[in-house]
């Protein structure tokens, strides 16, 4: 039978959570059938609260076509193994997030059709036209962002839905681009977190010291670091304008004085295990 990704039932498990309320509360706005299953009483008041009602799992996920597991990492193995035993054949099972999945951490059911969605969030190079716009640095309020995701099939019109739902969720979307689990792993914590923001904590323990350390009064050291980061990260990732000779010399004795050598290595599979194992608390990742 033929979906029509106009009129899909989807059900949100945890949508009473901070990932679940954001989802919900951009369903809530389409024409999809949406049903909210959370099991915690501060969860399910904060979803009364917004008008939707809250229904149990079984009942969330009976005649859904996408179930999404808005739940934190470690919650995801637990959660899968009661939801997906409960799906309908056929069924999309959503996570919102790449480390439970590579970790094979998930429940799993051969007629089923697993996917991951992580948003990228509004570039830094997003053109923003309102406040509303400039207000949301999160993404799936206002500002368009892109999304990457992964899915296990290779049917284009269960992807279709898969991307329905998606641009939904995580709307505005300008684009979802789609990848292996592995990718959307090495990518999401490798590239985001394990460096970029990695890298804005080291700015906010660097402004730190430029204001009690070196005693340069805090307005002053904010404003030259957000401007600096804003024309570090154009001219380094946009291309907008070379570096001064100057600057290189500085920044080649930064990258002496701070990086290590071996840095690199992070990108490797076995690196990657090993971050995800302390993000799952779990001794070691198996496959």
């Amino acid at each position: 039978m033929t979906i029509s990704t106009s009129t899909l039932t989807i059900a949100v498990i945890g949508a009473g959570g901070k990932m679940g309320m954001r989802v919900s509360n951009n369903l809530q706005k389409s024409d999809h059938t949406v049903f909210y299953s959370e099991n915690s009483p501060a969860g399910q008041e904060r979803i009364a609260a917004t008008g939707r009602s809250v229904s149990d799992t079984e009942t969330a996920v009976a005649n859904a076509d996408v179930v999404v597991l808005a739940v934190p990492d470690l919650a995801l193995a637990t959660v899968s193994a009661l939801v997906v035993p409960l799906v309908r054949p056929g069924t999309i099972v959503l996570t919102l997030d790449p480390a439970a999945a590579y970790a094979g951490l998930l429940a799993t059911r051969a007629d089923i059709v697993f996917a991951v969605a992580h948003p990228c969030h509004p570039s830094i190079f997003l053109q923003r036209h309102t406040p509303e716009e400039h207000a949301d640095t999160f993404g799936g309020i206002a500002a368009p962002q892109d999304v990457v995701a992964a899915i296990e099939t290779n049917d284009d019109s269960t992807q279709a839905i898969a991307e329905t739902v998606i641009r939904v969720i995580y709307a505005p979307v300008i684009d979802v681009h789609w990848v292996t689990v592995k990718q959307l792993a090495q990518l999401e914590p490798t590239l985001v977190e394990t460096i970029a923001c990695m890298i804005g904590g080291l700015l906010k323990e660097a402004l730190h010291e430029a204001v009690e350390t070196m005693g340069v009064p805090e307005p002053a050291a904010r404003a030259i670091l957000l401007g600096h980061t804003q024309v570090a990260l154009a001219n380094s990732l946009n291309g907008d304008n070379p570096f001064s000779d100057a600057c290189l010399i500085a920044m080649d004795y930064g990258r002496q004085s701070i990086v290590k050598d071996d840095w690199k290595k992070i990108f490797r599979d076995d690196e990657l295990d090993k971050v995800l194992s302390l993000m799952l608390h779990l001794p070691e990742i198996r496959r």
